[in-house]
């Protein structure tokens, strides 16, 4: 268990010292948030400081940082290394900075602070790439809540075939369309709470049952001795694999949503640096929990890889009892359904942005949301009916995921180098992603399928050109 100790304090640790540093370099001012000079009572709304913080971990916090660490852990304790490291130096800066750089640009969202620092060349292809992903998300995030909440409370077999399961879908399709379309304090802002109780509750437990329960966690220098089965092709793999748990770039479209609702630049660290640290601590929990699990034999490396929702209700069930397992798996549903509803939120204001589109009027929003949900429930039910559906979503989702987290990288870089900052604090996690999608994409099926040895090298000239590019362009506001 030693070094997944060594992991927390370089996660809490490092992000306390490295959150400071990034607010040291933004500096924060007191001047006015657009949360307070454009209220509008919709979109802009001021918010206490805990409020916002707890809605931007529930928006964050989907079934990414609980499923992908649950898989990634079968390439050994590595991952409570590069987890933690990841967090300090790429997720939570990415999320920081973005939020912020957000605030300072009339609370606007990432497509339109991509067209005024990258152009609108970039713009043009960026905004179409993430309506996209928040379409992916959407179908995600209600795909796997309802499967969870079926197959693990209800005790039902999730197949196409149960018109339970479709009831249940229905039901988080209809809290979506209510949360896309309310007043975000009438909404997302009363009910968040409730929501983050119950998840508190389950990552604390389940963090708290690893000790009581003894879960057996290997160290990384036994890591060879154990026979993890995914040894090779550690990148780009692991990374694809855990994505929202180390760094995403859907949280850009989140932080960008709440940094409507913040009163204060000072709240920004608390509000957007310390929750993806937060949001670090389950990830690291979940893979504990799934090592354990592996290593005393409640499950084996095949179900981890192909159904980690599974391991989910093992894993809690025999940590907190019956009763205690079932709070814990409620608060594995609710972490893709309070992400989903302001994915989709998120989705409603990019393509009105884009389209100038008043969403003041309740009209507009109306049919706007409509056409978004129209498409949302039409890629569930292909993927549903569809045997390897979910899995060509998922796949696409977790690459698209960290292609955009690479756009949101590119716009920091730029903004920091345009007001006399460090921006190789955003170069360095940048040219990172761009190898990590690169090699991926080059060698994957669904990408070009090419040898991991091209794979390899093309990656390594096309973050090359990355990097070189970054350091030498910037483009003035």
């Amino acid at each position: 268990m030693l070094t997944f100790l060594i992991g927390l304090v370089i996660l809490i640790v490092g992000g306390v010292v490295y959150g400071r540093l990034c607010e040291r370099v933004l500096n924060p001012t007191d001047a006015k948030t657009p949360a307070v000079a454009m209220r509008d009572d919709v979109d802009y709304v001021p918010m206490k400081s805990w409020r916002n913080s707890l809605i931007e971990l529930l928006n964050i916090a989907g079934t990414g940082p609980i499923l992908g660490p649950i898989q990634g852990i079968l390439f050994g304790p590595i991952a409570f290394i590069t987890i933690p490291i990841g967090c300090v130096i790429g997720g939570a800066f990415h999320d920081y900075m973005i939020g912020m750089i957000s605030i300072r640009n009339k609370g606007e969202q990432t497509p339109d602070l991509v067209r005024r620092f990258l152009g609108k060349h970039m713009y043009m292809i960026y905004n179409i790439f993430v309506c996209l992903l928040m379409l992916l998300v959407g179908v995600v995030f209600i795909y796997t809540p309802g499967d969870l909440f079926v197959s693990q409370i209800m005790n039902q077999e999730a197949s196409v075939s149960n018109p339970t399961l479709w009831i249940v879908y229905g039901v988080i399709f209809a809290y979506y369309v209510a949360a896309t379309l309310f007043p975000i304090d009438k909404i997302i802002g009363r009910v968040y709470p409730v929501f983050g109780a119950i998840l508190l509750i389950s990552a604390v437990g389940v963090f708290a049952g690893l000790f009581t329960k003894g879960y057996p966690l290997v160290e990384l220098w036994d890591a060879a001795a154990a026979g993890f089965p995914y040894q090779e092709h550690f990148i780009p793999i692991f990374f694809v694999t855990v994505t929202c748990g180390i760094c995403s770039g859907f949280h850009s479209t989140q932080a960008t949503l709440v940094s409507r609702t913040v009163s204060d630049e000072h709240e920004g660290r608390t509000t957007f640096y310390d929750m993806m640290i937060a949001e670090g601590f389950i990830a690291m929990t979940w893979a504990a929990a799934a090592m354990g699990a592996l290593q005393k034999g409640l499950t084996d490396a095949d179900t981890i890889w192909g159904s980690a929702t599974l391991v989910v209700g093992l894993v809690a069930k025999d940590m907190l009892g019956a009763i205690g397992g079932i709070i814990a798996i409620i608060g594995v549903i609710v972490l893709p359904v309070t992400s989903g509803d302001t994915a989709l939120r998120s989705l409603r204001l990019m393509a009105g942005d884009a389209l100038h589109i008043d969403q003041t009027k309740k009209k507009n929003a109306l049919m706007l949301a409509i056409c978004i949900f129209v498409v949302v429930g039409l890629l569930l039910v292909w993927a549903k009916g569809n045997p390897t559906g979910f899995n060509i979503i998922w796949r696409y989702f977790s690459w698209a995921n960290e292609t955009t987290a690479v756009f949101a990288f590119t716009l920091i870089a730029v903004y920091m180098k345009n007001h006399g900052m460090p921006y190789v604090m955003a170069v360095v996690p940048g040219t990172f992603y761009m190898y990590i999608i690169s090699c991926y994409i080059l060698n994957a099926k669904i990408g070009l399928n090419m040898p991991w040895t091209a794979s390899y090298i093309g990656a390594a000239l096309l973050s090359c050109c990355y990097a070189a590019l970054l350091m030498r362009t910037g483009k003035k506001e």
